[in-house]
């Protein structure tokens, strides 16, 4: 898949709708289509890369930006202080289906472990 047919690239681009919940210069986090949880956003750096090894590689700082973001919102959905889950899918037996680095910030309930 190319950066122009990547599902992710054309919401930053605004190709298509997503319901944004908060976004930096670098970064942008919207709800998640097939919520888990009564909190479920998806976290993207606005730059395109393939999964999590690509993003820690990529640039200094981005990830860091990636997972402040991802507390941003936590506090902003109210779920920081419960508690909350930040998953990064890398790969597809990880079960990755969006091959752009996302994380989801998922909370708003008890979430059990192992997850699955």
């Amino acid at each position: 898949m190319s950066e122009a047919d990547c599902l992710f690239c054309k919401i930053v681009a605004r190709e298509i709708p997503a319901e944004i919940v908060y976004e930096t210069d670098r970064t942008l986090a919207f709800r998640d289509v097939n919520p888990q949880a009564p909190t479920h956003v998806l976290v993207v750096p606005r730059e395109h890369h393939r999964d999590a090894a690509a993003l820690a590689a990529a640039d200094q700082g981005l990830a860091d930006e990636v997972l402040k973001t991802a507390h941003a919102v936590a506090s902003q959905e109210g779920v920081a202080e419960s508690g909350y889950r930040l998953v990064f899918n890398t790969g597809p037996e990880a079960g990755q289906t969006v091959f752009h680095v996302h994380g989801h910030v998922i909370g708003g309930r008890d979430l059990k472990w192992p997850p699955g």
